[in-house]
C-alpha cells in the first residue's frame, strides 16, 4: 500500500470530523438535553466539549495542563506522518497500515479542535449557539481550543439490581461517553492492532521472506552467495 493512499485516508477523516465538529458546534446549544436521536433512545447526537483526551479525559484541569497536551498532540501528529511512511517502506501489511492512518487521523482531527477552535468560535452555552468570528475573537487562544464531541450511544440505560455491592440501585448506561469520529478513528485503529497484531506481524515476516532471493546449491559452490 502506497503512503499517498494513507493521506487519502487521514485527510477524508479530517475533512469529515471537522464537518460533523463545526455543524454541530454552530447548530446545538452545549449539553442539550434535547438531543437528536439517530436511532431511537440509544444513539444519539448531544453536543458535548472537553479539555482533555479522547472520550473526555483530562490530564490537567488548568490552562497549563490545557497547552501542554496540545503540544503533546502536535508532537505525536508529526512524529505520526512520518512513522507511518517508515511503516510503507518497510513493507508491513495493508490492515496495520490502515490502523496507524486511522490513529493519525484521529489524533490530527482532535489537534485541530484544541490548535484553532479557541480563535474561531465564539462560546457555546446553555443558552447560546456558537458562531464563527474572525481568528483572535473568539472564545479562548491559540492551543486553548476545546475539543468538540458529539456521539452518544447508552444503549443500556437501566438500574443496577439492588443485590449488586457498591453499586446496587446506581444508574447503568453502556455506552455512557460521549465522543467524536476522531475518537472512533482512535479507537478502531488501537483496537484492531491489539486484536490482529499477531497476524499483521506474521504477514510482514512471510512478506519479508518472499523478497529474500533463493539461494541455489551452486551458487554456493561457485562463491556467488
Amino acid at each position: 500500500m502506497k503512503y499517498k493512499h494513507l493521506l487519502f485516508i487521514v485527510i477524508l477523516i479530517l475533512i469529515l470530523d471537522q464537518i460533523i465538529k463545526i455543524y454541530v458546534k454552530t447548530h446545538f446549544l452545549i449539553g442539550d438535553p434535547g438531543a437528536v436521536h439517530l436511532a431511537g433512545n440509544w444513539a444519539q447526537l448531544c453536543f458535548i466539549e472537553n479539555e482533555g483526551m479522547a472520550f473526555g479525559m483530562t490530564i490537567m484541569d488548568n490552562p497549563l495542563g490545557k497547552v501542554i497536551l496540545t503540544l503533546f498532540r502536535l508532537v505525536a501528529v508529526t512524529f505520526g506522518f512520518f512513522w507511518v511512511k517508515k511503516l510503507v517502506q518497510k513493507g508491513y501489511s495493508k490492515g496495520l497500515l490502515i490502523c496507524a492512518a486511522l490513529i493519525l487521523a484521529g489524533a490530527a482531527g482532535n489537534l485541530i479542535d484544541s490548535m484553532f477552535y479557541g480563535l474561531i468560535f465564539t462560546e457555546s452555552d446553555f443558552m447560546q449557539i456558537a458562531q464563527v468570528v474572525s481568528p483572535g475573537k473568539g472564545y479562548g487562544s491559540f492551543l486553548h481550543g476545546k475539543v468538540v464531541d458529539m456521539f452518544y450511544f447508552p444503549m443500556v440505560n437501566t438500574v443496577w439490581p439492588q443485590w449488586v455491592p457498591f453499586v446496587g440501585g446506581h444508574a447503568l448506561r453502556f455506552f455512557e461517553p460521549i465522543f467524536n469520529l476522531a475518537d472512533a478513528a482512535i479507537s478502531t485503529g488501537v483496537i484492531t492492532l491489539l486484536v490482529f497484531q499477531k497476524k499483521f506481524l506474521a504477514n510482514h515476516q512471510n512478506s519479508k521472506t518472499m523478497q529474500q532471493p533463493v539461494v541455489e546449491p551452486k551458487d554456493i559452490v561457485e562463491g556467488k552467495a
